[in-house]
């Protein structure tokens, strides 16, 4: 096969080399994957600069999720539950490459209609998003959501999910393209959180200034969006891309009687694991009403294994939107 083998720390993707490797050997448990799409993650980068809080033995392939087609099934079970052929997405270590290997846990279905390339970017978007806005803050019809950096994976996710569910949806972001996004994505209102009065507009927004119900936050702004919180409010921590982890006034959470609610999704497998079957549930539900749709980032293509520097450089850079997803090629295959 080929793929892209870390043998040691980079200072960054440009020093990242797609060579000829050994196919990977199953075990009595694992699925052989031919990778035909491949999603980029902000953890990708940290992982191979060795800054990542999971670091595997060197050698090892890059990248972890991906979508593509089962070529042999555990020898273990008489009955896998994805027979060679299938269709599937899922997470993996070693994604950057034509071939992988996968748990059956790591894997799902890829949803009818949907290519590989946007099937690659769900199995971490989505599920993120639907557990923190549906299990963790019980969104509902009516409910007002401020959704920050609306316009990235997990971002656009919420977004839609917030609408499925009949809420109202403010979308925040960094340049007028990615607003332009969000709300071709179903975001009701859309502003530029670079703009110091955003919180005052976020409450302008709501019935009677009253602020808004739900705030999805996977940026490290809870100290600034307490100001626009409603009564009763819920602010969910799911991350801080801005690269700090921030302290919040206590008193505010008090005075307003704000809730705030943590979302680590990865940990659910472990602790939860039948919430884990019940958000994936109502994800293929959405799904199949046509209330949640890929969020591929298509304004630039990204084809082949040897294009994964330039698009995990796009990612860092802050300059796209959605899932930024690799083309994998097998061999004889096409770049049109």
């Amino acid at each position: 096969m080929r793929g892209i083998q870390v043998s040691q720390y980079v200072k960054g993707p440009k020093e990242l080399k797609v060579t000829d490797l050994p196919d990977p050997v199953p075990g009595p448990d694992d699925y052989l994957i031919e990778v035909h799409a491949a999603a980029t993650n902000f953890f990708d980068i940290l992982q191979i600069q060795g800054k990542y809080q999971h670091q595997p033995p060197f050698p090892w392939v890059a990248g972890a999720e991906f979508a593509g087609v089962v070529l042999a099934t555990p020898s273990r079970s008489s009955s896998p539950r994805y027979p060679v052929g299938t269709r599937v997405f899922g997470a993996s270590q070693g994604a950057y490459a034509t071939r992988v290997l996968a748990r059956e846990a790591m894997l799902l279905p890829v949803p009818q209609g949907w290519s590989f390339q946007q099937a690659a970017g769900l199995f971490v978007t989505a599920p993120t998003s639907y557990g923190a806005l549906v299990t963790r803050a019980g969104v509902k019809a009516g409910d007002y959501v401020l959704v920050h950096a609306a316009a990235g994976g997990v971002g656009l996710a919420a977004v839609q999910i917030a609408k499925a569910f009949g809420a109202t949806v403010i979308a925040t972001a960094g340049s007028q393209r990615k607003l332009d996004v969000a709300q071709s994505f179903g975001a009701d209102h859309a502003l530029d959180y670079r703009d110091a009065s955003w919180p005052d507009r976020v409450k302008a927004l709501t019935p009677g200034g009253r602020g808004v119900d739900v705030v999805y936050d996977p940026v490290g702004l809870v100290d600034k969006s307490t100001k626009c919180v409603a009564w009763n409010g819920r602010v969910l921590v799911v991350g801080f891309a801005a690269g700090s982890i921030e302290r919040v006034a206590m008193n505010k959470v008090l005075l307003k009687n704000i809730s705030l609610v943590g979302i680590h999704w990865g940990q659910y497998a472990r602790h939860e694991p039948q919430t884990v079957v019940e958000v994936w549930r109502g994800i293929m539900r959405l799904v199949a009403e046509g209330k949640f749709r890929g969020t591929e980032f298509t304004d630039r293509a990204f084809v082949g294994l040897e294009q994964v520097p330039d698009a995990l450089l796009a990612l860092g850079g802050r300059e796209t939107w959605g899932k930024v997803v690799v083309k994998v090629l097998q061999e004889g295959q096409s770049r049109l």
